[in-house]
């Protein structure tokens, strides 16, 4: 997904297109999308990223990332060389920068079978000209970039699968001179960023505990066990979802079986000026990951016709 927070724009896919919904308005309920891009002809969208005025759209394929202005002209696209013939297991992923004159693009080209390792690589916007090319000693499927919403730095979580979560930050400069950060962690899933950005959400790549850090250093803040929620760690776990409802507010996403071996979720609520649980919402969701909280005290659900439907704890 696109950012939410930075841009306040975000994009689904279906029917072989990108819709973008603006998130602006404080609207509750079905949203309409603003936009509707068309991809090029056989591009198979991954994962897109919309400019906050609708005007123009980036996505990336298998193969590589694609600028298009909202009429379907082509601004500028980029191959990944040499082009691979392996559908699944790599996903790439893109995200435009808080002040948007650039787009950074993570390549699984380890997993796609490229050769090497992976890359995280800055374009610039406009052109399309490759500012920063930043080779990572990581084998990826696929991840998450997430943008600070105050300085403008941006997180990276690659998910190695089996072998756990690398969690990088640069920052977004658009000279070339990006500064490159790799946390001291394998096992642990960077999952939101807080909306005022004084810290970011993690969850043990085991699924034992979530953890709140401080932003840029990473020290923790507290943790959280799943034995705090009171649950049995043998039967629950802590879901890769969840994140900030508000500034002080965040949702912890608990899983489990009930008898019949059917799945269960509930959301809990962690107060985080005090480290304690906060009570739970009741959310009406197919998965997990289908929430999706905005940090203004509302979250996202899917609709039933595809269009996601924002909610609200309050009328």
């Amino acid at each position: 997904m696109a950012p939410v927070r930075p841009s306040n724009v975000i994009t689904r896919h279906r029917d072989g297109a990108i819709y973008a919904y603006v998130l602006d308005s404080g609207v509750l309920g079905t949203l309409e999308p603003g936009a509707v891009f068309q991809p090029r002809s056989g591009d198979e969208v991954v994962e897109s990223a919309v400019w906050p005025d609708l005007e123009r759209v980036v996505y990336t394929t298998l193969n590589g990332v694609v600028c298009l202005t909202r009429a379907g002209d082509l601004v500028w696209a980029s191959d990944f060389e040499p082009r691979s013939d392996q559908r699944y297991g790599h996903r790439p992923g893109c995200a435009l920068s808080l002040d948007g004159r650039t787009v950074w693009v993570y390549r699984p080209d380890a997993m796609a079978g490229r050769g090497g390792g992976d890359q995280w690589v800055v374009h610039d916007a406009d052109s399309g000209a490759v500012l920063v090319r930043r080779e990572l000693k990581t084998v990826g499927h696929g991840a998450g970039h997430h943008l600070h919403p105050v300085d403008g730095s941006i997180y990276l979580d690659i998910g190695e699968g089996q072998n756990g979560s690398v969690v990088f930050r640069a920052t977004a400069g658009a000279d070339g001179e990006s500064e490159f950060v790799t946390y001291p962690w394998w096992d642990r899933c960077l999952i939101d960023l807080a909306p005022d950005g004084q810290h970011f959400m993690t969850v043990d790549h085991g699924q034992g505990d979530v953890a709140f850090h401080r932003h840029p250093s990473g020290d923790v803040l507290f943790t959280l066990p799943v034995e705090a929620f009171g649950y049995d760690p043998e039967e629950t776990f802590v879901e890769w979802s969840g994140g900030y409802l508000t500034p002080d507010l965040a949702v912890v996403t608990l899983c489990g079986e009930d008898q019949d071996e059917e799945e269960w979720y509930r959301y809990h609520l962690i107060n985080l000026r005090t480290g304690t649980l906060g009570g739970e919402i009741t959310v009406e969701v197919t998965t997990p990951y289908e929430l999706v909280p905005l940090g203004d005290g509302t979250w996202l659900t899917d609709g039933p016709d595809g269009n996601p439907v924002r909610w609200s704890r309050t009328p």
